[in-house]
């Protein structure tokens, strides 16, 4: 099978799961009703609480939850072979991912924009609420640790993309402006935007930036990740519209630009070029190197984003369901911004399949597991557009270096946005009321002493990161379930939530047990990873039990508000 007709079959599966299923989901489980007054106009704020456009507030949600991983977790996952990885993010996205955000989406904002957290204590109980506070801590606190990282890897190997991605910071602030104090139509200011952004990258591709080995007494390892906090805890405590908004809204339509431009080198290179992109990997990996874990059940946790992820139900019910401007507006944040995600995991699979040029190199690259990711993604995807619309190799890869950084960014920032919230849950648990101001900071210390704390190169970044695939998926679980619970409560079926709820919680529950394993071997026993993995697992079987019995419970009762105007009147008054 080509490059090209693998990209119409999952192009086509991904574009079906909207226009088919999530218009299902909208009209027969959700019941999305625009006379239902959202969190945004009820506890408008202008911080937190902001009515957004769809396109902009879809722009927020994407970019937030895509980070880096929808990138770096197919990209290591092809080592079994594409077709697995191929399966999981085209068929995960229409029927796991897109139902899993958009219900996150839905449950938060029918509960007065309330967090994924707080659902927990109204629908599963407080003791599971509070284990799941420490689930969604921990969840937290690796994804900014680890994409500070992340972040300050690439800006270090590709200095190339320095000065873009500090320029998207203006050019967001800018259109901020433009569209909320200066009331400019949206289409020519997202048009100015993205030109300005694309200029920078060509400005940075000719003029990349390499710190000094020493700068202000720091390593440039240390000064980046430095900065990086500091940015991320200033983001999280501006106003919405002022930065998150913007960026991530300029960030998303560059996204669909670089991912034109990928799939239409695809399209090309097959048409037109001498070398068109074949696929050199195998659909099915046999041989796969020594040390190389089982596909099943890890190649459930390895595609996270891209197929389902915990982490975006917090993004959903944090931030996303608290600028919903209208009910029926859930469908296309929700689900298309899973769709989002689905259309880059699928990239990036194209990327590293069909962008490498033999066997033998694809074979280098993936010579034990855990290599490949984002490295391999920019290699392959630059020589695919040099072949595809010969775009020369450095600008191809900058270009790429570049959205992954952004991507990575937006996501450190909101999830520190959340983490705060966090932290002022646990207070308000304890009956202590915690500050912006101070929540940020216990963040911004317990994340550096995470990342400082086995070296000023940031090295503590990464130290509880093999965590994360098992944590976040987990999470997405732990989140089904709270919807599940509600569309039992509310007299419907609930199936659509259940079967991706099974599924994902044994295959989660199944990796936990086996990493527990191997934290423990004799002789080179990890305590902290084995600790934090035994407070997981016990946490989430816990909550699963309480889920469990509320969901039985909830069958037994009778159905709460079968009228549909009667509910929205009690939801109007509870708030």
């Amino acid at each position: 099978m080509g490059s090209l007709v693998l990209m119409l079959v999952g192009l086509a599966i991904l574009a079906a799961g909207y226009m088919v299923y999530s218009k299902y989901l909208a009209r027969r489980v959700y019941k999305l009703n625009n006379a239902f007054v959202t969190p945004a106009h009820e506890l408008k704020d202008g911080v937190d609480y902001v009515p957004t456009n769809k396109f902009i507030l879809w722009g927020h949600h994407f970019t937030s939850v895509a980070g880096a991983a929808p990138i770096v977790g197919p990209a290591i996952a092809v080592i079994w072979g594409w077709g697995p990885a191929f399966l999981w993010v085209t068929l995960g996205t229409v029927f796991f991912a897109g139902m899993h955000d958009f219900g996150a989406l839905w449950a938060s904002t029918r509960n007065k924009g309330r967090s994924i957290g707080a659902l927990s204590a109204r629908y599963i109980g407080k003791r599971g609420a509070n284990l799941f506070l420490v689930v969604i801590f921990l969840l937290l606190l690796m994804v900014i640790a680890a994409f500070a990282v992340v972040i300050k890897n690439l800006l270090i190997s590709t200095p190339a993309a320095v000065i873009p991605t500090w320029g998207a910071i203006v050019v967001a602030l800018l259109v901020g402006v433009a569209v909320y104090r200066l009331r400019w139509p949206l289409l020519p200011v997202t048009i100015v935007g993205v030109v300005a952004l694309y200029a920078l990258i060509v400005v940075g591709d000719r003029v990349p930036v390499v710190l000094p080995e020493s700068i202000l007494g720091m390593t440039p390892a240390t000064f980046w990740i430095v900065v990086l906090f500091v940015y991320g805890a200033i983001a999280s405590l501006l106003p919405v519209w002022v930065l998150l908004q913007p960026r991530d809204y300029i960030n998303g339509v560059q996204l669909f630009v670089g991912l034109i431009l990928l799939f239409g080198s695809v399209l090309l290179a097959t048409l037109f070029s001498a070398t068109p992109p074949e696929i050199v990997a195998p659909a099915i990996n046999m041989d796969v190197p020594a040390g190389t874990p089982s596909m099943v059940p890890l190649l459930f946790v390895t595609i996270a984003c891209g197929a389902i992820s915990g982490f975006h139900g917090m993004v959903a019910s944090g931030t996303s369901s608290k600028q919903l401007d209208k009910e029926e507006d859930a469908r296309f944040v929700g689900y298309f911004g899973a769709v989002g995600e689905g259309l880059l995991s699928l990239g990036t699979i194209l990327a590293v399949i069909g962008g490498i040029k033999s066997v033998a190199e694809w074979n280098e690259i993936y010579s034990s597991f855990g290599t490949g990711g984002v490295d391999a993604f920019v290699q392959g995807g630059a020589t695919l557009m040099q072949n595809g619309i010969g775009l020369p190799a450095s600008l191809s890869a900058t270009v790429l270096a570049t959205m992954a950084v952004l991507f990575a960014a937006t996501t450190m920032d909101t999830g520190m946005r959340l983490l705060r919230f966090v932290v002022q849950e646990a207070g308000e648990a304890f009956k202590v009321t915690i500050g912006k101001i101070p929540a940020t900071l216990i963040v911004v210390v317990v994340g550096l002493g995470l990342t400082f704390s086995q070296g000023l190169g940031g090295e503590g970044g990464l130290r509880i990161w093999p965590l994360f695939g098992t944590t976040n998926q987990l999470m997405a679980s732990l989140t089904l379930s709270i919807i599940a619970i509600m569309l039992i409560r509310k007299g419907r079926n609930p199936l659509a939530a259940l079967i991706p709820l099974v599924i994902v919680f044994v295959m989660s529950f199944w990796a936990a047990l086996e990493q527990l394993g191997s934290f423990a071997e004799p002789g080179n026993t990890d305590w902290l990873l084995f600790i934090l993995d035994v407070i997981i697992i016990v946490a989430s079987v816990w909550v699963a039990v309480e889920a469990f019995i509320a969901m039985r419970k909830a069958k037994n009762a009778p159905p709460e508000h079968e009228n549909e105007d009667a509910e929205l009147a009690a939801i109007r008054e509870d708030v």
